[in-house]
């Protein structure tokens, strides 16, 4: 079984940047999907960007030429840089490791001010 640690959320000013870190209890290749997701209150949780076992990113379109999503196997890590953020990026952002299987973390609180 896959345990998922998030940090480095926080308080963050418009058009200022986060860096969310994402440590995995076992190799993240063990996984075909590594990824970032986030919900907002009172929202459906949403994919942000998510990297497979070869290297394909996704991102989605909220967040493309801001975010960056980047790995170590080495280090069982994955991170989520997070650049000009806006008031529409405040949620609780959630690491996932999936296929085979379905793996949370426990979820790291991001707010940016207006």
């Amino acid at each position: 079984q896959v345990q998922l640690v998030e940090c480095g959320g926080g308080l963050v000013q418009v058009g200022g940047s986060l860096r969310l870190s994402c440590a995995a209890s076992g190799s993240i290749f063990s996984r075909n999907y590594m990824g970032w997701y986030r919900q907002a209150p009172g929202k459906q949780r949403e994919l942000v960007a998510v990297i497979t076992s070869d290297g394909r990113i996704t991102y989605a379109d909220s967040v493309k030429g801001r975010f960056t999503i980047s790995r170590d196997g080495a280090k069982n890590m994955v991170w989520l840089q997070m650049n000009d953020l806006k008031p529409e990026d405040t949620a609780v952002y959630y690491c996932n490791a999936a296929s085979p299987g379905d793996y949370w973390g426990q979820g790291t609180q991001v707010t940016v001010s207006s």
